[in-house]
């Protein structure tokens, strides 16, 4: 048995948030014989119900794991300056955790964003002498750069670009959910040796018995049609306008919006101004739900924006619940490392493309049933096969705890 921290100021549970991917890895890693801790902050913008955080324990045992709570002060929201204050704060508190957590742990894994926290696991695990994995799940600061036209001269960018390079360098290994992130990483100074991909995936138990959907939900799903299911956030990063302009040219196919977020009322309205009759928004669901719901549509659908970060990879939740669901996928993308080009697991189009998404919506609608059958059924065996969330926490034990540190590890076979 192995001491683990996962260290991720913005996770939750599935009570407080989405849990998500440390929820899912520290809950596998409980079932490989570990002791797992999974720190965050007590406040942030990804709760659910953020308001009401002050009611959750600092300390909670979930699905086998410890949750801890850094107490921190509440901000306004994603774009506030007070949450940057935050990332400091995190970093100061998470120097001397040891002090919160009996036990000193074998190995830290520091999962950015944000990247000024790193420097407060840094010098945590130098001190207890221990091991420390550095995770990449969004690329900093060049999502800044590229994505939102920051300048790289810019002080705060430059010491973001300070803290990257060196968590490439100092830290022990190096883990991201981006599988060509290392083209990247290289070009900034880091040991190509260091690298691991450990994708993000889904939790097949919960996949495989899934909540029903409500009546009132199962009436708003058309009966006729290719019905074209979207499930997650509705906002400026997700593109719903690609798949609102294809459905506008388009006949015999319909969009099942799932979800919610700052863009629903607009696209609400631009759905009536268009007099569009073939898209239906049900509002956010239950997670369990998901699937129950996507059993009844045809297809589903993801689309991206045109970046040059996408020539990393892309690793969305949603696009592996995806291919569980049976589903050929849809997949509104310009980048590398495509996972429904590689498993043949729908059509893929340029992003922000609407005409060429017309055109494979059409061609999804008029596909022979057993071809459209057989690319779901490709990207269901890749859900089992490689993204499921027990597989991937064993990958990623291989880093967290190599050969030689499991040896010395008390208790480990």
């Amino acid at each position: 048995m192995a001491r683990i921290w996962l260290i991720n100021q913005y996770s939750t549970t599935p009570a407080t948030g989405m849990g998500g991917r440390h929820h899912y890895l520290a809950r596998e890693l409980v079932k490989c014989g570990h002791e797992v801790t999974l720190i965050a902050a007590s406040w942030h913008h990804l709760l659910r119900e953020p308001n009401g955080c002050l009611a959750f324990p600092q300390a909670e045992l979930v699905d086998g794991y410890k949750f801890y709570r850094v107490k921190m002060p509440a901000y306004s929201g994603a774009h506030s300056k007070a949450r940057i204050r935050n990332w400091f704060m995190f970093a100061y508190k998470i120097r001397h955790l040891d002090r919160q957590l009996s036990g000193k742990p074998d190995v830290i894994l520091y999962s950015s964003l944000s990247l000024i926290g790193y420097l407060g696991a840094e010098r945590l695990a130098k001190r207890l002498g221990v091991r420390l994995v550095f995770e990449v799940r969004d690329i900093w600061p060049l999502t800044a750069i590229d994505g939102l036209g920051v300048s790289p001269k810019h002080p705060f960018i430059r010491l973001l670009q300070w803290v990257e390079d060196r968590a490439y360098r100092e830290s022990d290994a190096i883990v991201s959910n981006l599988e060509g992130a290392i083209e990247h990483m290289v070009r900034r100074g880091a040991d190509r040796s260091k690298y691991t991909w450990v994708s993000n995936g889904i939790s097949l138990d919960e996949a495989e018995n899934p909540e029903p959907i409500s009546a009132d939900i199962a009436r708003k799903i058309p009966r006729t049609g290719l019905r074209i299911a979207y499930v997650g956030t509705l906002g400026h990063m997700n593109e719903m306008d690609t798949l609102i302009d294809a459905l506008a040219e388009v006949k015999g196919a319909c969009a099942v919006i799932v979800g919610d977020g700052p863009a629903r009322s607009r696209l609400e309205q631009k759905v009536s101004d268009l007099e569009l009759s073939n898209v239906v928004f049900t509002g956010a669901i239950p997670k369990r739900q998901v699937h129950s719901l996507m059993q009844q549509c045809d297809a589903c659908w993801i689309g991206w924006k045109t970046s040059e970060l996408y020539e990393f990879g892309i690793s969305a939740n949603k696009l592996f619940d995806y291919f569980f669901s049976g589903r050929p996928v849809l997949n509104s993308y310009t980048g590398k490392y495509d996972p429904v080009q590689r498993y043949n697991a729908g059509i893929t189009v340029p992003a922000e493309d609407h005409k060429a998404l017309a055109e494979a919506i059409r061609t999804l609608r008029d596909m022979a049933l057993e071809k459209r059958v057989r690319m779901g059924a490709n990207g269901k065996n890749a859900a089992r096969e490689v993204y499921d969330y027990a597989k991937l926490a064993l990958k990623l034990e291989k880093v967290l705890l190599p050969p030689a540190k499991r040896d010395s590890t008390s208790g480990f076979p």
